[in-house]
């Protein structure tokens, strides 16, 4: 499901093998961060990423809550799932007595570990503070036994950056009314001393598709409680892209770190491609710190001088100098728009914003197929001693959360590497696993061919199963009466032994559910005189998993017979 608004929530989901034991006491070190979940994605992180599920112990949220003392399905009525986690399922829900439609997040809190808990009570005592139109509001929040229900607004509009490319029209004054919702949204948060610390695009949704729908700000996951303008170090958090310099010196920080990704984002509005930008995670950090951006022609010839200052503004190197949330609103390119933005339509932003969009979600699309189908926390965890021990720095840069309280921006890029090259070196043994079963039942269907079986051989076979052989004289053959003639009257009535091989097996996988693989094939067998003979054939199987089974569909063979035929 694409996108991560409630109405096209973006799924998440644990899979691959089953869970390893970790020998905590062979590796200590790994051990204490595994227990502050530091390197590893977390449960949170794998849960749908709008809004970001608010889970917490049943016992405080009943304190805080609005209505605990009645079952949801007393108020609400659900409907079709909209996307899942780990540990939650988002669906359509209706308020009975209004027919009100809202998004209902159901968490199981029977599986959330105790920092989980606790970041996650700090969100939803965020989301029940903020109350404006360009946020994502939660309206209601039910405990009942191992689960809890958060209500929030049913938002189908989709990200704010796949509607601006749909767009027949998109100019300068529409960025300037996109970003002024956006900085409506976080001069709110700050007035209110949160600050949320993942600004970026998928967390930028509109509240449905119609025209002018307004912008909501979404995803509260990383949000902090600030005391005025305190500045601390809150942890290391955020999206690489989109962190400020105070945030990868590691220096004490406080609501200016949303200014500086609200000016990435505003260049990003304005010519479709990010202020800072390389594959290698480190080279990007550096040109983060040190405010290396420019504005290239021809680009950025056509955006007026006003637009310009704003983002100078806000990408700032020191914070204290930064612009504000309410002084960016007062900034005439925002307060001025008609008369000081330009109106010209700007196809050369729009198509760069189709590239940056498709980047976007590639890499999501990875990363969830990496998580979903392969790559299970606990192999992570196996692996988790190389974290502590690679020097090798990462050589690509993401546009995933990260949220890390202890580690430090310098070894951070180190431990992305070595997750990245753990999940590949899991990917490279489930591949070679899938591979494997690919031969052994390959060499099963043949077996049951030497010793004339048909009834194993159907078996193993779809009954609509196609081949070109030479003993159908070049047509292409469907379905097993064919083959059953040969194991009736040939096969079944051999009783020489026959002995095959295959030799240099090469398989392709083609998904989790078929596989194509090629051979050469000895058949060993004694002919009428007594003497050993040895046929030769090249063939080819494509085979197709159903109900977690193989079955062969289809196969190819050159060269000699299946069986020796006098």
């Amino acid at each position: 499901m694409g996108g991560n608004g409630w109405g096209v929530a973006r799924i998440a989901h644990l899979g691959g093998p089953p869970p390893l034991a970790f020998p905590a006491a062979r590796f200590p070190r790994a051990a204490r961060a595994l227990s502050r979940e530091t390197a590893v994605p977390s449960a949170c992180s794998l849960l749908p990423s709008f809004p970001r599920a608010v889970y917490r112990r049943p016992s405080v949220l009943m304190m805080a809550s609005t209505a605990t003392c009645t079952r949801f399905s007393d108020e609400y009525q659900l409907f079709e799932e909209l996307g899942k986690g780990a540990f939650s399922v988002v669906r359509r829900c209706m308020k009975i007595t209004t027919g009100q439609e809202y998004a209902a997040k159901i968490i199981n809190t029977k599986k959330l570990s105790a920092r989980d808990h606790q970041k996650l009570e700090r969100e939803a005592r965020i989301c029940r503070l903020l109350k404006h139109p360009n946020i994502v509001r939660l309206h209601d929040s039910i405990s009942e036994e191992g689960f809890h229900y958060l209500v929030f607004d049913l938002v189908t509009g989709g990200e704010l950056f796949e509607d601006i490319v749909a767009r027949e029209y998109y100019s300068e004054a529409d960025a300037s009314h996109c970003i002024q919702q956006i900085l409506e949204s976080v001069n709110h948060c700050h007035l209110n001393g949160i600050v949320h610390r993942d600004l970026k695009p998928e967390n930028l949704l509109l509240a449905s598709k119609s025209k002018g729908a307004a912008v909501k700000l979404a995803d509260f996951g990383l949000a902090i409680e600030v005391q005025g303008e305190q500045q601390a170090w809150f942890g290391f958090a955020g999206t690489p892209g989109y962190l400020s310099p105070e945030v990868l010196r590691k220096d004490p920080y406080g609501k200016p770190v949303d200014m500086w990704a609200c000016g990435v984002i505003l260049y990003i509005l304005l010519v479709g491609y990010p202020p800072f930008w390389d594959e290698d995670q480190h080279r990007l950090y550096q040109q983060i710190k040190a405010g290396a951006y420019d504005f290239p022609s021809p680009e950025w010839d056509t955006v007026t001088p006003e637009a310009k200052d704003l983002i100078n503004k806000m990408l700032t190197i020191n914070p204290a100098k930064r612009i504000t949330a309410s002084e960016a609103l007062k900034h005439p390119w925002i307060c001025q728009r008609s008369t000081v933005a330009s109106m010209m339509h700007r196809q050369e932003t729009v198509d760069c914003l189709k590239k940056f969009n498709a980047r976007r979600k590639l890499k999501v699309r990875m990363k969830s197929a990496r998580i979903n189908r392969h790559a299970s926390e606990a192999w992570l965890v196996l692996y988790i001693p190389l974290i502590f021990t690679s020097q090798q720095e990462s050589t690509e840069s993401s546009n995933t959360t990260i949220e890390d309280e202890d580690l430090s921006p310098a070894t951070l890029p180190s431990i992305l590497s070595c997750i990245c090259v753990c999940t590949c070196l899991y990917l490279y043994l489930y591949s070679s696993a899938r591979k494997q079963e690919i031969i052994k039942v390959t060499e099963q269907l043949i077996e049951a061919i030497n010793n004339g079986d048909f009834e194993a051989y159907t078996k193993i076979c779809d009954p609509g199963l196609t081949s070109f052989e030479p003993e159908a004289l070049g047509n292409l053959v469907e379905g097993m009466d064919f083959h059953r003639f040969y194991f009736e009257n040939a096969l079944s009535k051999s009783t020489k032994p026959i002995h095959t091989i295959i030799l240099n097996p090469h398989v392709h996988l083609v998904g989790d559910d078929a596989a194509c693989i090629a051979y050469i094939r000895l058949t060993q067998y004694m002919d009428g005189s007594g003497m050993p003979k040895t046929m030769q054939s090249e063939e080819t199987r494509v085979w197709h998993r159903r109900d977690g089974k193989w079955q062969n569909v289809h196969f190819h063979r050159s060269g000699s017979p299946t069986v020796p035929i006098k």
